[in-house]
């Protein structure tokens, strides 16, 4: 059985310090210590600075700095150009770490030292062009607080999510929406999508305005035509450009609002719109597509098959639900 070497602890060196300077013997501080006094003559030797003898606080830090080899894939140029090459493809780095785990049969990498890796780059390079390894590009990690309070305040008639129907969390029926801004750089440039919870349909349409007024009179002109089955819900979040959704309440349609700085539970519009971002990123300058170019990207996306719809597209999905409340509504004839 090997030896335990256990190190020494700052409050240690302090007492090394202290009765060194006091004139004390090795094995008289080994003592007080508890320690061997091969450990102590190790310190004094090791960590005894030159100039001014041996301090704690230096030997600390001296201790430190042999300790620190840097960062691992600053050490490993084989596994560092493995790392940069599924990174270049846009994996995460956790499908990095993943991969190169499932190919070698061991642990090579942890996500976290891999976001620490390039966030060292940009710090101390100064270089902003390694965040463009990372999924979302972003040169900053952790969190950011949030300045002022919740425009949920100054929402009228505002219905929490928490009271909505519970059918809707699961989609197992149709009429249930989410909508949100699909926004641009450009100022003023936005999107109005409205998306369908259980078929998945995606509607967007340019809005004539951010302001409240505009934007429900937007939403009630795409819902309008619906039947009145396929237009009971809708979901926004704490934006006051839908501080007027009550004006929804004359379809009867109800509104529901997300809690403060949780768009999460809005997922749908969400995922939508990101997949949106694929075709039209942020930097498109709206003005520059035209209605008829819009409609297409709409197309593409609502006859794109989805595993979770079985393989069927949001289109097909919609279109049945539709011609199935159509059928329904139509009455039987009359015999005779």
């Amino acid at each position: 059985m090997g030896k335990h070497y256990e190190q020494l602890s700052s409050e240690e060196r302090a007492i090394i310090a202290d009765l060194r300077s006091k004139g004390r013997s090795i094995r008289q501080i080994a003592a007080a210590l508890d320690r061997p006094a091969s450990t102590v003559s190790r310190e004094l030797k090791r960590n005894r600075g030159r100039q001014i003898g041996y301090r704690a606080a230096y030997a600390q830090q001296q201790t430190r700095a042999r300790r620190w080899r840097g960062s691992r894939l600053e050490r490993d140029a084989h596994l560092r150009r493995q790392v940069l090459e599924g990174l270049r493809k846009g994996w995460s780095p956790e499908q990095v770490c993943g991969r190169l785990e499932r190919q070698s049969g061991r642990h090579l990498i942890s996500p976290e030292s891999i976001y620490r890796f390039i966030q060292a780059q940009i710090t101390r390079r100064q270089d902003y062009s390694w965040r463009h390894y990372l999924p979302r590009a972003k040169s900053k990690r952790g969190f950011r607080g949030r300045k002022g309070g919740s425009s949920a305040l100054h929402i009228q008639a505002r219905v929490s999510i928490e009271e909505r129907p519970p059918d809707v969390e699961d989609r197992s029926s149709p009429g249930h929406w989410e909508a949100d801004l699909m926004m641009f750089a450009r100022y003023g440039q936005a999107l109005l999508t409205l998306h369908e919870r259980s078929s998945r349909l995606l509607l967007a349409v340019r809005p004539h305005g951010k302001q409240a007024a505009p934007i429900a009179a937007t939403i009630a002109g795409l819902l309008e035509p619906l039947p009145a089955t396929l237009r009971q819900t809708i979901t926004f979040d704490n934006g006051t450009e839908f501080a007027r959704h009550y004006e929804l309440h004359r379809l009867h349609i109800q509104t529901f609002f997300c809690d403060p700085h949780a768009p999460w539970q809005k997922g749908g519009i969400e995922n939508a719109i990101g997949r949106m971002r694929r075709r039209i990123p942020r930097k498109t300058d709206l003005a520059a597509l035209t209605s008829r170019q819009i409609s297409g990207l709409l197309r593409a996306y609502n006859n794109t098959p989805r595993k979770c719809l079985d393989w069927r597209s949001p289109a097909e999905l919609f279109w049945q639900q539709l011609l199935h409340l159509e059928c329904e509504s139509t009455s039987p004839l009359s015999r005779g």
